[in-house]
């Protein structure tokens, strides 16, 4: 019978027992409920819920017999291959036996069939001897008779002498009366020791069972290789393994077209290293032990990581203060990675390093906030790290702790505005773009023509300057990252801001939270403004550098962190200078 029958069989009659139980235990409770009606609907409910609880036993033994049937139908078809390939290996080994046993014969009848010829030659040449030494003597016998009978007296004498010597020297030469060869032959039997030990060797052995293969150990890769390990029950005999492999591709749908390209390896050892892979990769492997008898079940399938590529600093997303800086990165494929490691190292004057290389790690994130010592300047770079070990370090980003940088957030910026090369000069052209052209999102300034700075999260103290002209109507200040896009600066509770305005009389200042302004006058225009925020004291202060005059603070708390940010309310443009030492006004004092 075929394995599917039993397997359809088996299950039918499961079905059918459910079924009749189910059926016997309705018409109990059915039973139940019409002879005994002063029974509470508690006790109702407690039997349908064992009713409900037996039937899901039922389907969860269904489909474990289910399950069970499968295996078998794949142990079944696993028999049939390897019987398959041990018929074919004993046909292919007694062929090999056959053959040896043939070449052996004609091997030794070729030697034998040579030595008898060359026995056949040697007696035939003797043959040959011995008889011109007959047919000489005869000659001899006959020349002798014949001077014998001769009746002239004088011809006798003549001839006698000559045969008679002739006769002397026949008899003086000796004949070799020996056998020039031997009869017996000298071609040994054939060795058919070999042949035996092929014929020993056909012994049944089982097909090995499935290999076991290892999860994969720390530090045992590289960007481009991977070393796999598995085990084997001891009893098992195998000649070979077969290592497969192939990419998981993510975000990709697997079907008959995409699914990626299935590597193998051939191997002695229970362990192998995979070469040749792409760096920051996830990889499915998996392994069959093959032997006389026939090839193993597969393993289970193994998660193999190759070592990350080295992520990417964000030199535009960096930002610092004299006490932290804010690094961030980019990795190719972040998946594979477990952490990162950010190394910093003091540089002295000279850009050189002045001591040991610290570490930061376990950094979850692509980005990492790091405790440094004000004034100085530190080279900093980041490895990726997953468990088949660190990548190589990223290009390094120096790092000055010499006062506030920051990079503008040109993604809030209003589209009317653009930036210089080094991004930090802004523009406001004078050609006005349509609205169809400008591409707004939620992040975009829309009617203010503004633009945030990335300022670091940490709540000290934080200065840093801003060049502009006569001719310019601009406002710079702070406001929260979540300041509303569609407002002015300085017209809501969420920014403050200095502003300057040209009026036909005069050069206007106004220092604007929630759309109100102190009524200040400045005399002396700023050209270059010096910006000062103290966390803990909860002020933002504005100076004229050149003058060193205070202009104006104010007093508030901020419950979050702040960014600065910079508008233009008419073409011209403004300069941005960060990163360096506030002055000792900037913080001296209640002002």
């Amino acid at each position: 019978m075929d394995l599917y029958d039993i397997k359809g069989d088996r299950l039918g009659v499961i079905a059918e027992e459910a079924e009749l139980q189910d059926t016997n235990k309705g018409m109990s409770t059915s039973q139940w409920s019409t002879g005994a009606e002063d029974v509470d609907l508690f006790n109702n409910g407690r039997i349908e819920s064992e009713i409900n609880s037996t039937r899901n036993q039922l389907q969860q033994k269904v489909a474990e017999m289910e399950n069970l049937a499968g295996h078998l139908e794949e142990i079944f078809l696993t028999v049939e291959e390897n019987f398959g390939r041990r018929e074919q290996h004993l046909e292919h080994h007694y062929n090999d036996v056959l053959q040896t046993l043939s070449q052996r014969y004609d091997e030794r009848g070729a030697g034998l069939e040579e030595e008898k010829k060359n026995k056949l030659e040697t007696l035939y040449t003797q043959l040959l001897a011995c008889g011109n030494a007959l047919d000489a003597s005869k000659e001899l016998i006959e020349e002798a008779k014949k001077v014998y009978r001769s009746q002239d007296k004088r011809l006798f004498l003549k001839a006698v002498v000559p045969t008679i010597k002739r006769i002397e020297d026949f008899a003086k030469e000796e004949m070799d009366l020996t056998l020039s060869t031997r009869l017996e032959f000298d071609t040994p039997l054939a060795d058919l020791s070999d042949v035996k030990s092929m014929m020993d060797s056909i012994n049944i052995v089982p097909a090995p069972s499935a290999p076991v293969i290892n999860p994969q150990m720390a530090n045992s890769a590289t960007q481009t290789s991977l070393r796999a390990c598995w085990s084997l029950f001891s009893d098992d005999t195998v000649e070979f393994y077969e290592l497969y492999y192939r990419p998981v591709l993510q975000d990709t749908p697997v079907d008959g077209n995409t699914a990626p390209h299935v590597s193998k390896l051939k191997v002695k050892e229970t362990q192998c290293t995979v070469r040749d892979l792409l760096p920051g990769a996830q990889y499915e492997l998996w392994v069959t032990a093959t032997n006389t008898t026939g090839i193993s079940p597969v393993s289970e399938k193994a998660l193999y990581v190759t070592v990350p590529s080295p992520p990417v600093i964000k030199g535009r997303e960096c930002c610092s203060c004299p006490e932290a800086a804010l690094i961030r990165w980019e990795s190719g494929n972040p998946d594979p990675v477990d952490s990162y490691t950010v190394d910093l190292t003091q540089l002295g004057p000279d850009g050189t390093a002045e001591g040991i290389t610290e570490s930061v790690v376990a950094v979850p994130t692509c980005q990492c906030l790091i405790q440094l010592q004000a004034g100085h300047s530190y080279l900093i770079s980041v490895r990726a790290i997953n468990i088949g070990g660190p990548s190589g370090k990223s290009e390094g980003i120096t790092i000055s702790t010499t006062g506030t940088f920051f990079h503008l957030m040109e993604d809030t910026a209003h589209p009317c505005l653009s930036f210089s090369e080094d991004g930090f000069t802004i523009f406001y052209g004078d050609e006005e773009l349509p609205i169809s052209a400008m591409g707004l999102d939620d992040n975009n300034f829309t009617s203010c023509a503004a633009v945030l700075g990335d300022l670091i999260p940490v709540r000290g103290r934080h200065y840093w300057e801003v060049e502009v002209d006569n001719e310019t109507q601009f406002r710079i200040g702070v406001a929260y990252e979540d300041t509303e896009r569609n407002s002015y600066l300085g017209g809501n509770t969420t920014s403050w801001c200095m502003r300057h305005i040209l009026t036909p009389s005069r050069h206007k200042y106004e220092f604007l939270h929630n759309g109100w302004s102190p009524d200040l006058r400045i005399t002396v225009n700023p050209v270059r403004i010096g910006l000062a925020l103290d966390y803990e004291r909860g002020t933002l202060s504005f100076f004229n550098v050149d003058l060193e005059q205070h202009l104006h603070t104010f007093q508030c708390h901020f419950q979050r962190y702040v960014h600065p940010c910079f508008g233009l309310d008419n073409p011209g443009a403004l300069t941005i200078h960060n990163g360096i030492k506030a002055p000792k006004y900037a913080f001296m004092g209640q002002l």
